[in-house]
């Protein structure tokens, strides 16, 4: 499902969304186990509490997390911005205890109880109800000397693969041999249209995502804030470099902000007090 997402009156740099993260979770860190960065854009790295509760986290969706053994194995992902934090050798530090992580954010959605039964977030995604989220998924995407390129993506939900994005400056680079080896590249891409520079090409997990989904059958979807206007256009980019209309009509945007329209007040709440992600329209609570 092609989707156009409409253009925010408000747009954001990478920096300036990092800028606002920092400022709403400087503000609630007092209530939580927490500490900042001496990065020139501090970031709050939380910790869980003598309550068992972490303020990264959605209590619910962080107890869920501690039962289920594969995304307990999430949370293990060691913080690779641990040299900027005072007393860094006290203890070590997560990805996902850092309040700009996208998989933080992916999971307290995903893993919040029941969230995958509400029709609305089941339409939005063009998903079936009671699927079992699987996080930091490795699709397989062939090579043309017949091995596989076992890159992470962030999600699997049933048929859907998604990349979820929120301070990131881009989709990352890769050099041209590196994106050749792919063995469907000039099946499903007009390759003289996708973006590069002279040695490079941009946006390589765009161009990971629509391989993996024209190998497996699947959709792929993109989760970005809708401020990030710049995330969205180099989105639809790659987008219109795939051959196939049929495989475009499987590649969406989903912002953060359509997200939470779908959400229970609860959670509704939380992205906009921690993320200033506020729901483009009232869903029912």
């Amino acid at each position: 499902m092609l989707r156009v997402v409409p253009r925010p009156l408000k747009t954001i740099s990478p920096t300036g969304l990092r800028w606002e993260l920092s400022q709403r979770n400087t503000a609630r860190a007092a209530a939580w186990v927490a500490e900042m960065s001496y990065s020139p854009v501090p970031s709050i790295v939380y910790g869980e509490n003598d309550t068992g509760e972490h303020g990264n986290f959605l209590s619910a969706s962080y107890r869920r997390i501690l039962q289920e053994a594969g995304w307990k194995s999430r949370l293990e992902k060691v913080y690779t911005g641990s040299r900027f934090l005072p007393r860094k050798a006290d203890r070590t530090r997560r990805e996902l205890e850092c309040a700009n992580s996208s998989d933080a954010l992916l999971m307290n959605i995903f893993c919040y109880p029941r969230i995958l039964y509400r029709a609305a977030v089941c339409s939005l995604l063009g998903i079936e109800p009671g699927l079992h989220p699987e996080f930091g998924f490795r699709p397989g995407i062939p090579l043309k000397n017949g091995v596989e390129d076992r890159s992470e993506m962030d999600l699997k939900l049933g048929g859907l693969l998604v990349e979820a994005k929120l301070t990131e400056g881009d989709f990352q680079s890769a050099r041209h041999d590196l994106v050749h080896r792919y063995r469907d590249l000039e099946a499903v891409f007009d390759v003289a249209r996708l973006p590069r520079s002279k040695e490079r090409f941009r946006s390589c997990q765009l161009i990971r995502g629509a391989l993996a989904a024209h190998a497996s059958g699947a959709s792929f979807a993109v989760f970005c804030d809708q401020r990030r206007q710049d995330l969205i256009e180099d989105c639809f980019e790659i987008m219109s470099a795939v051959v196939s209309a049929e495989l475009r009509c499987r590649m969406s945007v989903v912002t953060w902000q359509e997200l939470a329209s779908t959400m229970p007040q609860k959670v509704r709440s939380f992205l906009a007090e921690k993320y200033g992600i506020i729901a483009g329209s009232t869903a029912d609570g």
